[in-house]
């Protein structure tokens, strides 16, 4: 390889190519990202006993580089009632959760939890019902000019 040409993931220091450090650490906060919602996931399904807490689905996780936070994305399910509900539930958990998930994941440092409402799952649900809504409409048109 000639000397000035690098390669994806390397970059210069001085002379020297080296590989660069910073793709290899957001994969690793991706994967420290993914364990902690699988094992969120299933502290609420099997570990917490709080009735506010209904149906929820843990979306995504961002985690702070320096691993002292993680923002908890949640969809929970039901009317806004039962869906702040849920959230605060959540929320009220966080300490007992973020323990709980040290205990399990054996990270030198555990994250302090928050939990966002997300409602993509929702938005989701409603885009295919209107575009299956649009599909039987036109499906009626094609026949009434037929």
């Amino acid at each position: 390889m000639p000397r000035g040409s690098r390669l994806d993931g390397e970059r210069l220091c001085g002379d020297m190519i080296v590989a660069d450090r910073s793709e290899a650490k957001s994969q690793r906060l991706a994967r420290v990202e993914h364990e902690i919602v699988r094992e969120l996931s299933e502290l609420i399904r099997e570990e917490l006993k709080d009735p506010r807490i209904g149906f929820v689905t843990l979306v995504a996780c961002e985690i702070s580089p320096d691993l002292r936070s993680a923002r908890v994305f949640a969809s929970p399910m039901g009317d806004r009632r039962q869906q702040s509900q849920t959230i605060t539930g959540l929320q009220s958990a966080a300490g007992f959760l973020s323990v709980e998930l040290g205990k399990r994941m054996r990270m030198r440092r555990t994250p302090v939890l928050s939990f966002v409402r997300d409602d993509s799952i929702a938005r989701g649900v409603r885009m295919s019902t209107l575009l299956d809504e649009v599909q039987r409409q036109d499906e009626s048109r094609r026949k009434a000019d037929a």
